[in-house]
Formats: C-alpha cells, structure tokens, sequence
C-alpha cells in the first residue's frame, strides 16, 4: 500500500445533483462496517473499517454513505465513533431510513411514514454522534405511504436543522417522476440525488428514471458499481466461481439477491462484458475494478459513484479510477457490449426521435447512450 498519495491521483469533486454542495467523486459506501442480519460474508470489524476511512481521507475522500439497516445500527456506529474524532464539516454524511429497524413485532417500525422517519433520524444521529446529517435519502419506495407525506416530513427536516438536503434512492422512473414533480408542486426543498444500482451489468435506469434526473437537476448516486464482485476478475466464462461474494451467491440456494447475482443468471453477455473490461484493463494497465468504475465517473449524470471496501488494499485499488480517463473509443465499447434492445415502448420513443433531439428543450427525451 502507497504511504502517500500524489496529488493528481486523489479525488475530483463535483456538484451533487443542482445543489451548491461538492461532493468527492468516488463515495465510500458502508455496507461492509459491521455485522448485519442479511448475511453477506466479509464484513470488516471496526478496527478495520476505521482504517479503511482514515485511508479515503487521506485520498480526499470527502462523502461517506450508509444507512441505519446496514448491521441494523453497527455500520452507522462505526462511523459515529471515527466521526467524532474528525473535523466534522470536513465530510458529507449520508443516510436513509425505511426499512425495519426493530427486534419485536411493531407495524408502524417501517416505511416512510412521519412517525417512523422522524424516529428514525433522532436515532440515526445518535448513531452517527453529529447534530446533523448533510444527505437524507428514502432507501426505497413505500407504497403504504402518500408521497406529500413522505416529502413534507423530509422538508420539516430541512427546516429544522437536522437534514441539509433530501435524497432518493431504488425507485422506478414513474416514481421518482412523482417524487420530484411533488415536491417542486408544493414548494418543498428539491431532491438533488438518486442512489440507484447502476454499472455496466446494470444499466435498466437509464430508460426512465435518469432522464427524470436529468430534466430535473438530479445527481445520480451509483451502487453497486462491481455488480457484487461480478466485474472483479474473479468471474470466468465457463468456470463456476468460489471467491467472495459472487462465490457466496452462486453457492447460494435460498437468495437470488440482485446485489449478488446468482450463477444461474448468467449469460453469454455477462461473459462479454467481463471480457470486454479485462482487456481494456490490461491495455491500460489497470484493474477490472478501476475500468468498471471509471466509465461511470465518465456518464456525465454520476456525481460520486459509491464503492465498497472490506479492505485496505481493495479501497486504494478502488480509489485508482481517478488520475486517468477512458478514450471516446473506450467508452463506446463498453457501451456497446452492455447494451440491450429495446423493448416496447422505448424501440419507438428512441428510434422516432433521432432527428428531433431539441437541446433547448429542458425536458427532452435522451438516448440512453448518451447518459
């Protein structure tokens, strides 16, 4: 591991989404930071995980995320603990609240309710020892919960000094277009980010719910950028893969997360794609991981893209996106090998529009390849 870091390889910051805030460009996630009831292998103790945010400092790193169900509280406590020992106003914190958080039956301890939001913040800056946390996102849709009540509530939050801005995140594209068009109806603060699953085995996003991000200011928050270890090297066509977690998911028999996809999943193209980044890679003189995460800092719609680190060694590998760029032929190569035909009604939005592309109008439609 490099003691020091040169300068030109640490971070960019960019703008996230149309808010005045900076944000690092590479975001260091946290579903790794402690024990957790969904079962993934590899977490990393606090030690660790302490280290592991010491050393994205030292790269820059200025915008860390998590959530209260990641270890169900442990990950924002290991945050919380290495936090109080910084200069606070050096980091953008992040957050999200909807899922269940409690070990007894309680009905109202879920969704996106006023009562289990505002519950779920007090405890969360608890958690996390700050009086505040900068990016407060809804960690999925709640259908058993009006939208004007979920948004009034986040903007209640803004006002009173507990939340600085409001985020998004895995909703589809007519979703978020209520999400937004709600909240600019009634005067509320502006969504400025979506935290969505976004990479080149994953790329459905960018049919809906993007265009709305990118009519509307919305910064896009990508997770899961290695497709759970799926663009690592340790995949192979033909071979059935043991390592990590995509070892863990092919050997498993009772989830099909879309985290970890499952080896019965797999196709011709997934075998393509991987193939496709190992040789960019080895011409460039990178990892598997620093291509896959480049083309994402590349979309011009990404404003920090989220990565997962279980070690020292896999964050600075990680961290090696920044410092160079993907040629224009790079770029559309991968584009081309993750793309997908289009089904009904995109094939005949997309292809009735190619000489109509207005850049004027605000809300134009877009072709996905030019995300």
């Amino acid at each position: 591991m490099e003691t020091s870091i040169p300068e030109e390889r640490k971070v960019v910051y960019k703008f996230l989404g149309s808010s005045g805030i900076k944000v690092s460009n590479i975001c260091l996630g946290s579903t790794t930071f402690g024990e957790g009831p969904i079962g993934l292998p590899g977490q990393t103790d606090e030690d660790t995980s302490h280290e592991i945010l010491q050393r994205f400092s030292d790269w820059g790193g200025n915008f860390i995320d998590t959530a209260d169900h990641y270890g169900f509280g442990n990950s924002e406590t290991i945050i919380g603990k290495w936090l109080e020992r910084q200069t606070r106003d050096k980091f953008v914190i992040a957050t999200k609240c909807r899922f269940n958080m409690g070990t007894e039956h309680n009905v109202n301890n879920v969704g996106l309710s006023r009562r289990h939001i505002t519950e779920s913040i007090d405890r969360s800056l608890q958690r996390l020892h700050t009086d505040f946390v900068d990016l407060y996102q809804t960690h999925e849709w709640d259908d058993g919960t009006p939208v004007e009540e979920i948004l009034r509530t986040l903007d209640d939050l803004v006002r009173v000094g507990k939340v600085r801005y409001v985020g998004v995140s895995n909703v589809s594209g007519w979703q978020m277009q209520s999400l937004v068009e709600t909240s600019h109806r009634l005067g509320f603060n502006n969504i400025i980010s979506l935290q969505q699953q976004y990479s080149l085995m994953s790329r459905a996003s960018e049919l809906e719910s993007f265009q709305v991000c990118k009519a509307r200011g919305v910064g896009v928050l990508p997770w899961s950028p290695l497709k759970g270890g799926l663009l690592t090297g340790k995949v192979k066509r033909g071979v059935k893969p043991t390592e990590g977690r995509i070892g863990w998911a092919a050997e498993s028999r009772t989830r099909d997360m879309e985290i970890c996809p499952h080896w019965s999943n797999f196709n011709n193209q997934t075998f393509d794609v991987i193939e496709t980044v190992e040789e960019i890679a080895k011409q460039r003189g990178r990892t598997m991981p620093q291509v896959a995460i480049r083309w994402l800092l590349q979309k011009d719609i990404v404003s920090s893209v989220i990565i997962g680190a279980r070690t020292l060694a896999q964050l600075d590998d990680n961290m090696g996106a920044n410092g160079w760029s993907l040629t224009k032929e790079e770029m559309k190569q991968l584009d081309d090998v993750t793309s997908t035909p289009l089904t009904y009604p995109y094939n005949m939005v997309v292809n009735f529009n190619t000489d109509r592309a207005n850049r004027y109008l605000k809300d134009a439609y877009v072709k996905s390849t030019s995300i």
